[in-house]
């Protein structure tokens, strides 16, 4: 069984696709980037320190899942808004060109403290929104807990120009990554997990069948 440590409705939503029994604990876990820290090995420390979190309230047979998401502009890592105004600052910042998303997954498999990582960078274009389109969407509430202040799939907003690589993991969960990793602890999907992911996010995927064979690596 796998234990998801996230509150994300979004992972909790991409794990069901793989009709896996699975079960929910949420990690506290202090997100403050160490200095100097690299976002790969931000949210890589981020996803195992989730992992681990929780692995008190696990049950021997149980594989953990913990999972963390960055938006990386440049130098910048961009986290969840403090604010309103800060939601703009980062919408503005954001408006108009390509930044990258990078998810980290870790899998913790309680029975013998076997660790693996993934990590999956997707670079986002996003489209020159209007000022009074980020003043509609803060309205909302909907960026005040996402990183970098959006949702990719937003009906509304539409942040997004196009997409080219995995839109899964800019959700919050690289499903194929997930699949591929968790069959190599023997822990098979009851259903054609790529097929569902992109049945249910509207998005035909150029790149799932490449992670899924290994031909696109962790960076």
């Amino acid at each position: 069984m796998i234990l998801l440590a996230s509150n994300s409705p979004r992972r909790r939503q991409l794990i069901a696709l793989g009709n896996w029994k699975f079960t929910v604990a949420v990690s506290d876990v202090d997100e403050t980037q160490l200095a100097d820290e690299n976002p790969r090995d931000y949210v890589l420390r981020l996803a195992q320190a989730k992992a681990l979190a929780v692995a008190e309230k696990a049950h021997p047979e149980n594989i953990i899942i913990g999972s963390d998401t960055a938006v990386v502009d440049g130098a910048s890592i961009l986290g969840k808004p403090k604010d309103g105004e800060d939601a703009a600052r980062m919408l503005n910042q954001l408006r108009g060109h390509t930044h990258q998303v990078y998810t980290a997954v870790a899998f913790y498999r309680v029975s013998d403290g076997k660790m693996l990582t993934e990590l999956c960078i997707t670079d986002v274009p996003m489209r020159a929104y209007s000022d009074d389109e980020i003043s509609a969407y803060v309205q909302t509430g909907d960026p005040l807990d996402k990183a970098g202040a959006y949702a990719i799939q937003h009906p509304d907003f539409q942040p997004v120009e196009s997409m080219r690589g995995c839109y899964a993991s800019v959700m919050g969960l690289p499903m194929c990554h997930v699949v591929r990793v968790l069959q190599t602890l023997n822990l098979h999907p009851s259903a054609d997990v790529p097929m569902a992911c992109q049945n249910l996010l509207n998005y035909e995927c150029p790149v799932s069948s490449a992670i899924l064979r290994g031909e696109m690596p962790s960076p």
